[in-house]
């Protein structure tokens, strides 16, 4: 069986005029990364790999999940095929993971990510919020074999829900 966890990036700053790509965490998003790791740290088991998109709120969203969930710095890939791209290249990109992992956290954007949750799922989401997890098992062996004829609904993290306990 193989586990995914779509990971979007915290909430992101617009106070300066900047890239989009490096466009840093804001507030919120420095806050609520944190939460979300020790959440996730308390519930789920620690990945085997982490891949994140390279922007700056990606990249700095996953150093702060990883570093909560127990996953290596050193060991976080930066993938372009993780920024802005649409879900069905995404799915191509995971199909093509080694099948020695077993689970695997890929940190990005939207609307990839959204419509990602949605071809895999059998419910409908409307947003995956900055900061939010949506995480699949998959009834395979193999990262080729992974569809949505084979996911179940694992576990969905939203960071407004924590805040609330």
């Amino acid at each position: 069986m193989k586990t995914l966890y779509i990971i979007r990036h915290a909430k992101s700053s617009w106070s300066f005029d900047l890239p989009d790509k490096d466009r840093p965490l804001g507030v919120r998003g420095r806050r609520d990364a944190p939460r979300v790791g020790a959440h996730l740290s308390q519930t789920e088991e620690t990945p085997d790999h982490i891949i994140t998109s390279p922007a700056a709120r990606a990249l700095n969203t996953a150093l702060i999940i990883a570093d909560e969930w127990g996953f290596p710095e050193n060991e976080i890939e930066l993938s372009e095929e993780l920024y802005h791209t649409a879900p069905s290249e995404i799915l191509a990109f995971l199909k093509g993971q080694s099948d020695d992992l077993e689970s695997i956290a890929i940190f990005g954007h939207n609307p990839g990510f959204t419509e990602l949750v949605n071809i895999l799922g059998t419910e409908y989401l409307d947003n995956l919020p900055t900061g939010g997890v949506y995480a699949f098992t998959f009834r395979a062996k193999k990262w080729s074999d992974i569809s949505e004829d084979n996911a179940e609904k694992k576990v969905y993290i939203a960071p407004k829900r924590l805040h609330s306990k």
